[in-house]
């Protein structure tokens, strides 16, 4: 390693704030109550699953986050995951998102000296094996794994501190890469928005038809591969975690052996993926439009449509239109059960007419190719990133002999 001098973590601390390490309100000071339909976004592990913040948000008022004003959070704080998914990390961007945030109990609030310290510098060390390590060094045995004592635990952390030039050169060129995707992202969004919207437009027209779920599918499946295993090169488990605004992040699945993985569900192209409402927050669906191989959690349904008998395509978006009758069904369910496959069996759905579906069908087909050319393009720099993190963080490999790799790239 180059001969970056290693501190504690702490000693990069805020000193304009006498709380730059804080935890999330304990206990009752913020339940599912307090939530409400718009305000302040409160930071949760789901958020920070990719290591980019993101995903639903729930939100609590303005005065309630007064209230808990030590477990606020601002651009250029960094956020850790000290309970239950320990390691999850990410920053609070600057000129995007939300100004202000509220961290929730499983979370631990970093807000660093800029003279002294680059926040997005220390992002992506944690990001990176040996930062990844040291966080979960600090984990409890397993079970459901957390901190004993978190904010001692992360403030005595020993982080390199290279200066501050070399910080911000990482940055760059690690953050180059993550907006690209970012963008990508945006992209992608747009796309399958634009997808429902001439979906919405054709099924308005005359001509709609209903037919059951259950008449039009091969069969409503259960995802089979469950716990918290997670193995590089292994097969990608699509969670609830995953699914987001109606699409899927595969960069946020975990991996199980090939052997643990069901041969006989593995997930195709069209197929849809459909999380009940959990935890006072809405359910969730999206289409699977990948070929690669990936399974469905044992918490998430699966549903693959007969081709011969009804458009996959349009069906599939037919389901995501359905989300809020699907929720209501679940309510119906015991807890135990949850959604259960008959419920989707029986759901209607509501398509196009057969003089609409062809023209629809090549318009959907058009978005979807644009889409998966973002996507790849996003495998790509993913990759890219990952790759360098490592080397960037050793200090043996510059910026600038990689800045060149970097432009072309984005």
């Amino acid at each position: 390693m180059a001969d970056w001098p290693f501190v504690e973590y702490q000693s990069l601390a805020s000193p304009e704030d006498r709380a730059a390490f804080a935890m999330g309100p304990f206990g009752p000071r913020i339940t599912k109550d307090d939530f409400v339909r718009e305000g302040v976004p409160v930071i949760r592990g789901v958020n920070l699953v990719t290591g980019v913040l993101g995903g639903e948000f729930a939100y609590v008022s303005e005065e309630k986050a007064d209230e808990v004003r030590s477990a606020n959070a601002g651009p250029g704080d960094i956020v850790l995951t000290h309970r239950g998914a320990v390691g999850r990390v990410s920053v609070i961007p600057h000129g995007r998102g939300f100004s202000r945030y509220v961290i929730d109990s499983a979370q631990l609030r970093c807000r660093l000296d800029r003279t002294r310290a680059v926040p997005e510098f220390y992002h992506y060390w944690f990001r990176s094996e040996a930062g990844r390590r040291s966080i979960l060094a600090q984990a409890s045995a397993p079970g459901r794994p957390g901190m004993a004592a978190p904010l001692t635990s992360i403030r005595t952390l020993r982080v390199p501190c290279p200066p501050l030039a070399e910080q911000q050169a990482v940055a760059d060129v690690l953050g180059a890469l993550d907006d690209k995707i970012a963008g990508n992202d945006d992209l992608v969004a747009a796309l399958h928005e634009l997808g429902l919207a001439h979906f919405d437009r054709a099924v308005e027209s005359d001509g709609s038809v209903r037919v059951a779920v259950g008449s039009v599918v091969r069969e409503p499946f259960r995802g089979t591969a469950s716990g918290e295993l997670d193995v590089p090169g292994g097969v990608r488990v699509i969670d609830r975690d995953c699914i987001r605004d109606g699409q899927v992040s595969v960069e946020s699945a975990r991996r199980v052996p090939a052997q643990e993985a069901d041969s006989t569900r593995m997930l195709r192209r069209h197929d849809v993926l459909v999380a009940p409402a959990h935890g006072g927050g809405p359910g969730r669906g999206a289409r699977w439009t990948s070929d690669a191989a990936a399974v469905a959690d044992a918490r998430l349904l699966a549903v693959r449509f007969a081709p011969e008998l009804v458009d996959p395509v349009c069906a599939g978006l037919a389901v995501l239109r359905a989300q809020p009758r699907i929720d209501a069904a679940a309510e119906g369910a015991s807890r135990q059960a949850g959604l259960r496959e008959t419920h989707l069996a029986r759901l209607e759905l509501v398509l196009p007419g057969p003089a609409r579906r062809p023209a629809l069908r090549a318009a959907l087909d058009a978005l979807e190719n644009r889409a998966d050319e973002a996507r790849r393009e996003s495998d790509t720099l993913a990759e890219l990133r990952d790759s360098l993190i490592p080397h960037l963080m050793t200090g043996w490999v510059r910026v600038r002999d990689l800045e060149a790799a970097v432009e072309g790239a984005t």
